[in-house]
């Protein structure tokens, strides 16, 4: 069954946090021919709340994936608020995931996968699953958990973004 990245993104069950405001000199997101580049953004709750804590001290790694799932569903309010719906996005070009975290901490990708997972959802498993960076950082601002940014494909104007099978379909399938 052909699904929208609507109407996966409905069948998560999550909320959308508020699109956050510039908290400096930049734009949340920049357009440039057909891409979107995504700024920096952290874990905001639906309250505005920031999920805060250095990993591998303050929180553990199984708290940051949930920290960075967050951050992905604030990047996705920030999409949806600037373009008016997440099926003008084609598909996921890159993810850079950064973790705040302790010296010897290690989990890096296993922290970002809840960002990863939750595009995976949204666009499919082609679409949704991009190129991806994920480092450690001595801090990030606020002391917030995780800073991820993003570079999308917008679809063209005549293009319809379906996704023909969902991540739990084709893992059923490989099964």
């Amino acid at each position: 069954m052909l699904q929208t990245p609507e109407e996966n993104f409905l069948k998560t069950g999550e909320k959308l946090p508020p699109a956050p405001k510039p908290a400096g000199v930049y734009k949340p997101m920049l357009q440039v021919d057909n891409l979107i580049y995504v700024s920096g953004h952290g874990p905001v709750l639906e309250e505005g709340v920031l999920i805060k804590g250095k990993v591998g001290f303050d929180i553990n790694a199984e708290a940051a994936k949930v920290a960075a799932k967050q951050t992905g569903l604030t990047i996705l309010s920030t999409l949806k608020s600037n373009l008016g719906s997440l099926n003008r996005i084609k598909r996921v070009i890159k993810v850079f995931g950064m973790v705040n975290c302790t010296l010897n901490f290690e989990q890096h990708p296993f922290v970002i996968n809840g960002c990863s997972e939750l595009f995976a959802e949204v666009w499919g498993p082609e679409n949704g699953v991009g190129a991806r960076s994920a480092v450690g950082m001595g801090s990030l601002p606020g002391n917030i958990s995780v800073e991820i940014e993003a570079i999308f494909e917008l679809a063209d104007d005549t293009d319809e973004v379906v996704i023909s099978k969902s991540v739990t379909e084709i893992e059923i399938e490989n099964a």
